[in-house]
């Protein structure tokens, strides 16, 4: 295994563990103030709510998958998993150890992605060959992915045959009760077919057949199919590392309102990977990475721990969006849809505003 030393005086090495929503904007932040290592599977950040948009709009991914040496001017970036951890060091996957006297760790969800940002490119102009070349689209989950997928395609190519087959009672089960039926109801205008409390067998069809069964015993014709079900907690690995105990039943790491891993002084958690109590939301992964960046800063400059920020959840806030114009939003005291909620978030999918907190234009597109 290679060690790699910092160059820079001791106290100052700060490890941030996964490239995401999280652990970018957490890498924008430190990297003037710390010696930085981002390790990262892949070579890029993406900005995730986005990434539906792009498998209708290819082009639409230029400005959202976003290369992480584009946003860090002064930090290296490993482009290998992170695959164990002990009190001083982190181990990759390629056998590289890098000592840290922070460790931020924003891995979010488990997925399988392409490591370089020119496949991730090819791979959404590939989804949507797949979709413009289908009459029929089976949809299998019907949770904010699922909903926001099919909205896409029903708007953009209204003439196909969408199907969303979710195992629940209701679309968009995180949020409220008003807003999965608005969701539905919208979804009824432009002839998307709601299949609920059923499971899909996806073996049942064949490369000649493509007709699919579902448990409730329905059948479905669709050329094609995608798989928009929820994605486990990038955690598993973590249960060899000496933060094993700090895990709870659900696989997330306990933090405390400083967003540091519990018991311990020097290690933070932030994004979906942590256990506090609120909806799992990009935004909301962005205010961890700010809280938890003040108090590493205050922390490497000697500062009292009694000043650390704290992190409060906030209300439950969740805009989906129904295609380019509409939208269904559910605020602490009223649950809106339409074109008025469309204005906040659908057109631009807060791309702009998300590559600006990275220091980059929000129109320009990458080379």
């Amino acid at each position: 295994m290679e060690k790699t030393e910092s160059k820079s005086g001791k106290g100052r090495r700060v490890v941030v563990i996964g490239g995401g929503i999280a652990g970018s904007l957490a890498s924008k932040f430190l990297q003037f103030d710390s010696d930085l290592t981002l390790i990262d599977p892949k070579e890029y950040f993406e900005i995730i709510w986005a990434s539906l948009r792009s498998m209708v709009e290819p082009s639409f991914a230029e400005r959202s998958v976003i290369n992480h040496k584009k946003y860090l001017q002064n930090g290296r970036v490993v482009t290998s998993p992170a695959v164990n951890i002990t009190d001083t060091d982190v181990v990759t996957a390629d056998g590289l150890v890098f000592g840290y006297d922070y460790l931020v760790i924003a891995t979010g969800h488990n997925d399988v992605l392409p490591k370089t940002r020119q496949e991730k490119l090819s791979q959404y102009q590939a989804e949507y060959e797949k979709i413009k070349s289908s009459e029929s689209i089976l949809i299998v989950g019907g949770g904010p992915s699922g909903v926001e997928l099919a909205a896409e395609i029903a708007v953009d190519f209204p003439e196909k045959k969408v199907t969303i087959v979710h195992n629940g009672p209701r679309l968009l089960e995180f949020v409220g009760q008003k807003a999965a039926d608005k969701a539905f109801d919208w979804m009824k205008s432009k002839r998307v077919e709601v299949i609920l409390n059923q499971r899909v067998d996806l073996s049942s069809a064949s490369d000649g057949n493509k007709t699919y069964r579902t448990s409730g015993g329905e059948t479905i014709h669709a050329d094609c199919h995608f798989l928009c079900t929820g994605k486990p907690l990038s955690s598993e690995w973590l249960k060899g590392t000496v933060l094993k105990d700090n895990l709870d039943g659900k696989g997330r790491l306990m933090v405390d309102e400083y967003l540091r891993v519990k018991g311990r002084k020097n290690v933070f958690a932030i994004g979906d990977i942590t256990d506090v109590l609120e909806m799992k939301q990009g935004y909301i992964a962005e205010k961890h990475a700010s809280v938890a960046t003040k108090n590493i800063k205050l922390l490497m400059s000697g500062g009292n721990e009694k000043k650390m920020s704290t992190y409060k959840p906030g209300p439950d806030i969740a805009i989906i969006s129904l295609g380019r114009k509409d939208s269904v939003a559910q605020f602490p005291f009223m649950t809106v849809s339409g074109c008025i909620p469309g204005l906040i978030k659908s057109k631009d999918l807060f791309v702009g505003k998300t590559r600006k907190a990275r220091g980059l234009d929000p129109n320009i597109v990458e080379p």
